[in-house]
């Protein structure tokens, strides 16, 4: 299998993971930080916001798993491809939100 499904694959695990925060805190009616907001990714962006924003992130995973690839069964390390892709998003995520979160005050 090419090197670059396996990138694909990675970055879609990266756009699924980073769209889960946005998502939730957006359909629970909380603002959230977002790229959208001032400033870039510590400002607050209002629960719209981030459930639109979020759905970018999400057409862009789809969009290269299903899309850009036949749909045939996935070999192991393609899935871990997407793990890992989640597992770097999700701790940067954390890193960054922990830090601005605990800085500012929140709902």
């Amino acid at each position: 299998m090419p090197w670059y499904y396996y990138l694909a694959h990675f970055f879609a695990g990266a756009f699924f993971a980073n769209g889960v925060p946005h998502f939730v805190q957006g359909i629970c009616g909380n603002k959230f930080q977002s790229p959208f907001a001032s400033p870039r990714g510590v400002g607050e962006s209002s629960a719209i916001v981030n459930v639109i924003g979020v759905f970018f992130n999400f057409v862009v995973a789809a969009f290269l798993i299903r899309f850009v690839f036949a749909p045939t069964p996935r070999p192991v390390g393609i899935a871990v491809a997407t793990g890992l892709g989640i597992f770097a998003m999700a701790l940067l995520l954390a890193g960054h939100f922990g830090k601005v979160r605990s800085k500012a005050p929140h709902p």
